[in-house]
């Protein structure tokens, strides 16, 4: 009869007296020492069950090293940084646009001490949170007057309570988008107490289909920009200053939904498309909302900037409470729109501008270099093409960037496989999976962080991982 290997496991107060458990007790309470012990161990016996060998895995200081690195893995923050190697400029599942450093700092700041959020520093006496960011929307926008809230969502239904709560908003019915997450402009409609009344087709809603729907319960009328699709060929679809005139001709205001919230033309990068919350104000509308975490470049908020007496009415809305802005979130989008003033100024230090507008030579030298690099670690192949990215987070969405990424394989390991310890490792490094390889697009990875993912590729394609 062969010698039981279950005999071989070593003794859980044996682990927790090995080196690798003694440094983590300075971490660990006792219980979770004693935990992590007892779950490799009994993953060994499983193996052991299972027929699997565990050679080389039995012995006190390997048992000790996983259960601390097991106890690190428990504890690991679940938010963290992550390398963006996908070529969407505004991933929506990586958080859509990293703020400037000027933006980040103006956040940091905030959090770690007093700030006069809610005090008038020259009179002594209590005063508005959105004075932080009002004159600077106004400024950028030609807007009365401006506030802001959590998101584009939040905007959307309070301005609807303060202008139409249980009135119709006209609205076509080639505007009637989806946006992330399922959610549905009916459905906002109608949380926001408004009636939708829907006129047009999909592809043409003309000048007089608003005038026809027009009536005693009509409160507002409403244009929403596509953001994330486009109607193309036989379309017509009615401009904001006709909406605007017919809206003055019955006494009727006029919210614009411009979207993605763009302060800067982005026709200067050749991706026309975005609408401009100024051109907006400027022909005349009465609320315009925006987003402050898309093309804006700033953190999540949604911005409504229009006539003074709606945003008076909008902020006295006891919901305001609670879609008003943290003390973070307010630091960081004042200091992204204060870098707005000086339009080269947004270029440098605005991330999702500075991404957009990188030249494609640069991005292949970049993209050489990076497999030049990785060629010389064993098991690895890596060669450079040109490709596509994306403006992503429902901007632009019709609209490819020329890109160049590393296309790059593990030998013995799976394109997916690969993804996937990626993904695991630290930081975690997205790609993008295409024909049997992993893409890393180079647009949307910053130069400081090309030693990191290196390094992450090396552990990642590692014979013993």
């Amino acid at each position: 009869m062969g010698e039981n290997p279950y005999r071989n496991l070593p003794a859980v107060h044996d682990v927790l007296a090995a080196e690798a458990l003694r440094a983590a007790a300075a971490r660990h309470s006792h219980d979770r020492l004693v935990a992590a012990v007892r779950a490799e161990l009994a993953e060994l016996r499983e193996h052991i069950c299972e027929g699997l060998s565990v050679d080389g895995r039995c012995d006190v200081e390997s048992t000790a090293r996983r259960a601390a690195e097991r106890l690190e893995r428990d504890i690991r923050p679940r938010l963290r940084s992550v390398v963006n190697a996908t070529g969407v400029v505004l991933h929506t599942n990586l958080g859509r646009a990293p703020t400037a450093e000027p933006a980040a700092r103006a956040a940091y700041e905030a959090a770690r001490g007093y700030l006069n959020l809610e005090l008038d520093l020259e009179t002594g006496k209590r005063s508005s949170r959105q004075s932080a960011v009002r004159e600077w929307i106004c400024r950028l926008t030609g807007a009365e007057s401006a506030t802001a809230v959590n998101n584009c969502a939040a905007a959307t239904v309070i301005v609807l309570r303060a202008v139409a709560a249980g009135k119709e908003v006209i609205v076509s019915r080639g505007q009637l988008i989806e946006i992330g997450g399922g959610f549905r402009i009916p459905e906002i409609m109608a949380v926001g107490g408004a009636v939708l009344r829907e006129v047009g087709t999909t592809n043409i809603t003309r000048l007089a289909d608003y005038e026809r729907a027009l009536g005693p319960s009509t409160a507002a009328l409403m244009r929403v920009h596509t953001s994330n699709y486009r109607v193309s060929g036989f379309t017509k679809s009615v401009s904001m200053a006709d909406l605007v005139a017919l809206g003055q001709k019955y006494g009727v205001p006029v919210i614009d939904d411009v979207g993605s919230g763009a302060l800067f033309d982005f026709g200067q990068l050749d991706l026309p498309g975005e609408p401009l919350p100024r051109d907006s104000i400027a022909a005349g509308a009465d609320l315009t909302l925006f987003s402050g975490d898309k093309l804006l470049g700033g953190p999540q908020a949604g911005v409504i900037a229009g006539r003074k007496k709606w945003i008076d009415k909008i902020e006295k809305d006891p919901l305001m409470r609670a879609f008003r802005l943290d003390k973070m979130t307010l630091a960081a989008l004042e200091t992204t729109l204060r870098l707005y003033l000086n339009e080269e100024q947004a270029v440098r230090e605005v991330p999702v501008l500075r991404l957009l507008a990188i030249p494609a030579e640069q991005l292949r030298r970049r993209a050489e270099t990076l497999a030049e690099q990785l060629r010389a670690t064993p098991n690895v192949t890596a060669s450079v093409r040109e490709d596509s990215a994306y403006v992503g987070g429902g901007s632009l969405p019709d609209r490819a960037l020329p890109t160049w990424v590393v296309e790059i394989e593990a030998a013995g390991v799976s394109d997916a496989e690969l993804a996937r310890r990626l993904r695991m490792g630290d930081p975690p490094v997205m790609g993008r999976l295409q024909g049997g390889k992993l893409l890393l697009d180079v647009r949307t990875v910053f130069p400081e962080q090309e030693a990191a993912l290196i390094q992450a590729i090396i552990d990642a394609t590692r014979t013993a991982y």
